[in-house]
């Protein structure tokens, strides 16, 4: 049967720049309605526009699904609470996941349907892929893969989930596990020198920068380099927006952005 009325959004990391974002777009889109905002458990009350921020719990009632822009520990704490509530639906663009933080998000997801990115740009998923099959294509006998990632001064994660999602990408491409070939930042002291296989990780922090993203296969005698620059957040907010319309009704499981444009296996 066809839904009936606009998608009920709830918006977690409120306060948040991403969460901001959200809910300015939220604004423009007839498909939607702001049912709630909350932030952490201290901004309870606190005036947003026509809204005051509420609680999880409270919220999660109010939605048919949750837009988290927030931080690890806080979206960690949201999976479990909906999953023990039976929903709603997640869409989670939180970084900056602890290792025990991380394994929740999938627990979770046994029981509800949750979309999960460290970036809702519908081209650094189409960049993913690409990244994927090339790394597919070019051994790493003769291509060494070093991935570069800047975002604003205020950016508290490093590298980005952004760039570990590309990492991860490139990862299966190879048939390996990133956590096997990842290599952080190259300081004096440290082992410079490359190993075959390595997948490397550069990054900078500095103004404003909205998010600048590479993916670098450096060969004997060429390079081949894959990029996306993000210029307005207002892309992450309408991905967000798309992934939302997408989950609903959904079965319960864990979904990326490739899984929402199609370009998944």
């Amino acid at each position: 049967m066809a839904r009936q009325g606009p998608i009920r959004i709830g918006v977690a990391g409120a306060l948040g720049r991403m969460g901001g974002a959200v809910v300015e777009e939220l604004a423009q889109q007839s498909e939607f309605t702001l049912a709630a905002l909350f932030d952490r458990p201290e901004c309870e009350g606190t005036r947003l526009g026509d809204h005051n921020l509420t609680d999880a719990k409270a919220a999660l009632a109010l939605c048919d699904t949750i837009i988290d822009f927030s931080a690890g520990d806080a979206s960690a704490a949201l999976a479990r609470l909906a999953a023990d509530g039976g929903g709603p639906a997640l869409i989670i663009g939180s970084t900056g996941f602890s290792q025990s933080e991380t394994a929740t998000v999938p627990a979770a997801s046994e029981r509800i349907a949750i979309v999960k990115s460290g970036n809702f740009s519908s081209g650094i998923a189409v960049l993913a892929a690409v990244a994927e099959q090339i790394a597919r294509r070019l051994g790493p006998e003769d291509w060494d893969i070093e991935i570069f990632e800047a975002h604003h001064r205020q950016k508290r994660d490093a590298p980005s989930g952004t760039a570990f999602a590309l990492g991860e990408a490139a990862a299966s491409g190879r048939g390996v596990k990133l956590a096997d070939v990842e290599v952080g930042a190259r300081t004096a002291g440290a082992h410079l020198e490359r190993h075959p296989g390595d997948i490397g990780f550069s990054v900078m922090r500095g103004g404003e920068i909205v998010g600048e993203h590479s993916v670098v296969f450096a060969g004997e005698g060429e390079i081949l380099t894959l990029s996306h620059s993000a210029r307005d957040r207002r892309i992450f907010a309408l991905g967000a927006l798309q992934a939302a319309a997408w989950i609903i009704d959904r079965h319960a499981g864990l979904y990326a952005m490739t899984d929402v444009l199609g370009l998944g296996d």
